[in-house]
């Protein structure tokens, strides 16, 4: 005669995937190896370690590959400063074709690893609606993890272990983009803001607080050994770049709206900081990037459409500027930009005001 089964064991395990986001040199790789050293499952293989992330980087390399597949059909970078690279990406999500090949790819994980995974990579911010759906697909609960280092430091460390072909103006831009919409893009989903700092300083406080936070399993079942394995893992000496605005060379306006951004993502790893008033102030950033971003577009478009003309550019830069919400912006953050300045751009944009 066969025994019954307990309730407990007809139940189906409860599925999770934590996805980490945010931009690269923040701590992702910190967090993505922590987890996995609690239990949750990496996909294998991964992407191997090197003298950029000597701990490793938590990345499968399939992800890394499928989403380099993506950024070239839609081209955009992975660190694209443009604002209009959310929507060229975001084009994708809605292909039917990728989200079944994600789907299938997302429950053979689960098969082969387990019902918790993570799930990180830099590129992954721009892909989280088709990775959203996926997840859905196999009945698994999406959470996201959003790492937070000063900008100052992301940009020197990218300066330091990555091609110099971006400078520090790019790079800081780049960072606004990436941090402001991926913030958006999770606001009303399962998510968390860790800061970096906090992680080398007693991971233990923000990575326990995810377990009761997400329900993972692995993390609120961690062992003693486990966590000996993650003390190990985490070397405060990871912070190997710190540096201040006085290092880093852009124009003011730029560094006003990074360091505003910063302060405001900052506040989201309090507790309680997750408020609709804080969504306020990002959202104006945002926006005010966009519009900053837009005349920046407009006033270099004869050394986008020369650098065409010799074929160093992929494409030709359009001609034609789209105004994007300027009069949105609050009069607060519009009169930060020097009044001759904005003068002079309305007059080569033709507005009149």
């Amino acid at each position: 005669m066969t025994p019954m089964s307990s309730p407990a064991e007809s139940l189906p395990a409860k599925r999770r995937v934590v996805f980490v986001v945010g931009s690269g040199r923040s701590g992702t790789s910190t967090m993505s190896g922590t987890l996995q050293t609690l239990g949750l499952h990496v996909p294998q293989p991964e992407v191997s370690a090197d003298e950029t992330n000597p701990k490793g980087f938590g990345e499968p390399q399939w992800v890394v590959d499928f989403h380099d597949e993506l950024l070239k059909r839609c081209n955009v970078q992975v660190s694209d400063s443009r604002p209009q690279a959310w929507f060229e990406a975001g084009k994708l999500s809605n292909l039917e074709p990728l989200r079944g090949r994600l789907r299938d790819w997302l429950e053979s994980q689960f098969v082969e690893g387990g019902p918790e995974l993570v799930i990180k990579d830099p590129r992954l911010a721009w892909f989280m609606g088709l990775w959203r759906s996926a997840a859905m697909r196999c009945d698994a609960t999406p959470a996201y993890v959003t790492m937070l280092r000063p900008v100052t430091e992301v940009v020197g460390s990218k300066q330091k272990y990555y091609a110099s072909k971006f400078g520090e103006v790019n790079r800081t831009a780049a960072w606004v983009n990436m941090m402001l919409h991926t913030e958006r893009a999770t606001r009303g989903s399962a998510r968390a803001f860790v800061r970096y700092h906090d992680m080398l300083t007693d991971w233990t406080v923000p990575v326990f607080g995810l377990g009761q936070q997400f329900d993972l399993d692995a993390v609120k079942s961690a062992s003693a050994n486990d966590i000996r394995s993650v003390h190990a893992f985490i070397d405060p000496n990871l912070r190997r770049v710190q540096l201040t605005w006085d290092d880093v060379d852009v124009p003011p306006r730029l560094r006003e709206i990074a360091e505003e951004s910063w302060q405001c993502l900052n506040t989201l790893a309090d507790p309680g900081g997750d408020t609709v008033d804080v969504h306020a102030t990002l959202d104006e950033l945002r926006a005010a990037y966009a519009d900053l971003y837009d005349e920046a577009e407009a006033i270099a478009q004869s050394t986008a459409l020369a650098a065409h003309r010799d074929g160093l550019a992929q494409q030709p830069m359009p001609v034609q500027v789209t105004r994007r919400g300027v009069d949105r912006v609050p009069h607060g953050v519009r009169s930060m930009v020097p009044a001759s300045a904005r003068r002079g751009l309305r007059k080569a944009l033709g507005r009149e005001r």
